[in-house]
C-alpha cells in the first residue's frame, strides 16, 4: 500500500503548482563522516546559540531533537520533537542530553567498494503532506560488500538556512525516519535482484516547509559503522 502511495504521489505531482522536481545524490561526493547533533526539546537556547560542531561539506550533518520527558508536549522545542531522536540515541548507546548531545562517526567504506554502483538516496516531489523517496545499493558495490546483516537508515531532513527559524547556524532538522535490513537473504523481485533497495512515501510533519526538505541516509554493518552514506541535493525553491 505504501508503495502504491508514493508512486500515486509521484505520478500526480505535475497537477500541483507547489510540487518540487525529483532530487538525487547523483554526481555527489560521498560523505566521509556522520555528524548527529541532539538538542534536548526542553533548550530553546540551544537551537539558537552558534555550534561548536560545524564541519566541512565532506560530512553528512543532521540535527535531531529530542522528546522532553519533563515538560512533554510544553517544551519549547516540542514542535520539532521527533521519538526517532530516543530510538537513535539507543542504538548509539548515548543517554538522552539534558541539553545537546553531538556524536561524529567515520564512515569506513570497504577498501574492495567500487567507485560505481555506490549508495543513492533520492526524493520525489512534496504532493499532499508527502514526498515519495528511495535508498538503494547498486549491483557492484552489493558484490562488493562483505556478506553480513546491514541495517539502512534514510532521513527526511529539513535544512533551515542561519537566520531563519531563530537558527544563527545552519540546521538540517530530521523530520521523518526509516530503517530497515538488508541481507543476502533478501526476497526481491526478479528484476531487482541485482539490488538493494527501499522505496516509500514519508510524510511531511505540521510545521515542516516542503521546498526545504531534502534525503541523507546512510548503510550500517551489524556494529553500528557506517560503511556508507549519500546525501541528495536539490535545488533551490523558485
Amino acid at each position: 500500500m505504501r508503495l502504491l502511495l508514493a508512486s500515486a504521489l509521484i505520478a500526480s505531482a505535475p497537477l500541483l503548482a507547489h510540487a518540487q522536481s525529483t532530487c538525487t545524490s547523483d554526481g555527489q561526493s560521498q560523505p566521509v563522516a556522520l555528524v548527529e547533533r541532539f538538542i534536548n526539546a526542553d533548550c530553546a537556547r540551544c537551537w539558537a546559540e552558534s555550534t561548536t560542531h560545524i564541519p566541512g561539506p565532506s560530512a553528512l550533518l543532521v540535527d535531531w531533537i529530542v522528546p522532553s520527558a519533563a515538560q512533554g508536549d510544553e517544551a519549547p522545542l516540542s514542535a520539532a520533537a521527533t521519538r526517532d531522536a530516543l530510538e537513535r540515541l539507543q542504538q548509539l548507546g548515548r543517554p538522552v542530553p539534558a541539553a545537546t548531545d553531538t556524536h561524529v562517526s567515520e564512515v569506513a567504506t570497504p577498501a574492495s567498494a567500487p567507485a560505481s554502483g555506490r549508495l543513492r538516496v533520492m526524493v520525489g516531489p512534496a504532493v499532499n503532506d508527502y514526498r515519495g523517496t528511495s535508498i538503494s545499493l547498486g549491483r557492484d558495490a552489493r558484490r562488493a560488500m562483505p556478506a553480513a546483516e546491514y541495517r539502512y537508515t534514510l532521513l527526511l531532513v529539513e535544512s533551515i538556512p542561519a537566520g531563519t527559524e531563530g537558527a544563527t547556524a545552519p540546521r538540517h532538522l530530521v523530520r521523518n525516519m526509516l530503517q530497515g535490513p538488508w541481507n543476502e537473504r533478501m526476497q526481491l523481485p526478479k528484476e531487482e535482484q541485482w539490488l538493494w533497495k527501499e522505496s516509500r512515501s514519508m510524510r511531511l510533519p505540521d510545521g515542516a516547509d516542503a521546498s526545504r526538505t531534502r534525503v541523507v541516509g546512510w548503510l550500517e554493518d551489524a556494529a553500528g559503522q557506517a560503511v556508507a552514506a549519500a546525501q541528495s541535493v536539490c535545488p533551490a525553491p523558485q
